[in-house]
């Protein structure tokens, strides 16, 4: 029966597999159109968000009062300045290291901060110790320096996006060699300022996450579910609608998928912040699948994608 039809199809696809043709695929679940249609309307949506008047919109939205953003950037300016007085008491050379290791330290939740700063110290520790393997070649002559540079800014450009630890391994050695450029210097000071300061910077940008915790992220979860359910509630009234202006139900769909972006950007950083009350994670999941598929609706209605049958079936 349909048990031998399901082996028959199988033992196909994993010849197909073995052979060089396409790869075989099965129908789409139901559903499954709908959901990847709207999550990759909300990624369309995140890199259209990097225009210049929508990047002014968000960073004057964020410095207004009651904002999430404001904790964060509460914790950047107590974080840098204790690592400045700090690195400056302890009689580091150079304390702007310490000022830039705990601006690198601050991610969107406490969670990713505190990941970063592990990053952080172990690929600027590691880093020391490359660089002073390197500062022997790197003082026989200025080509010598300027090679030396550059395949260190090249290992940088190329890790830094993969792996933050790894690229910190190349930025660190990078950065203590461009202050060769200026004049020599005692390798074992140079070492241990930035090893100091790259713990300073680190132990002062957690202690200031620690001390400023951001409990307005779950508000704004709240904020984000009831603004999807209303662009929703709206694109469904005008799926409803025998004949529709183009251009309202474009500007509905555009609104669904903004308030499907903010609704996964606020959980995202409100699930990894601590001392946070518990998220309605139900609420969130079925907000998105219902607004993922209103979408797809409002899509197919618009002529841009064609789903397939409720029964799966192609």
């Amino acid at each position: 029966g349909s048990r031998g039809a399901d082996a028959e199809r199988l033992a196909r696809w994993a010849a197909q597999t073995r052979g060089r043709g396409p790869m075989p695929g099965p129908p789409p679940a139901p559903g499954t159109v709908e959901q990847l249609f709207g999550i990759d309307a909300e990624r369309a949506r995140q890199r259209n968000r990097r225009g210049r008047r929508e990047a002014r919109t968000r960073f004057l939205r964020a410095l207004a009062p009651g904002s999430p953003v404001l904790p964060i950037a509460l914790r950047t300016l107590v974080g840098c300045a204790t690592a400045g007085y700090l690195s400056y008491a302890l009689g580091v050379g150079r304390p702007y290291w310490a000022i830039v290791t705990a601006a690198a330290v601050y991610q969107p939740n406490a969670t990713q901060s505190w990941s970063r700063a592990l990053q952080r110290v172990f690929g600027n520790l590691v880093g020391v110790l490359v660089f002073a393997a390197v500062i022997p070649v790197a003082r026989l002559g200025p080509l010598a320096l300027v090679l030396s540079v550059l395949c260190f800014n090249f290992a940088a450009e190329a890790l830094i996006t993969r792996n933050y630890w790894l690229g910190s391994v190349a930025v660190t050695p990078m950065a203590l060699l461009v202050v060769e450029f200026a004049g020599s210097h005692p390798a074992r000071e140079l070492i241990s300022d930035r090893a100091l300061d790259t713990l300073v910077g680190a132990a002062a940008g957690l202690l200031a996450v620690f001390a400023v915790p951001n409990r307005r992220a779950g508000g704004r979860v709240e904020q984000a579910l009831a603004a999807t359910g209303e662009a929703r509630e709206r694109a469904e009234r005008l799926l409803a609608e025998p004949d529709v202006d183009p251009l309202t139900l474009e500007a509905a769909r555009r609104r669904l998928t903004s308030s499907l972006v903010e609704l996964r950007d606020a959980s995202d950083v409100a699930a990894g912040e601590w001392w946070q009350r518990a998220l309605p994670e139900e609420d969130m999941l079925a907000a998105e699948q219902a607004g993922h598929r209103t979408l797809a609706a409002t899509a197919q209605r618009q002529g841009l994608i064609t789903l397939p049958p409720a029964n799966g079936a192609v």
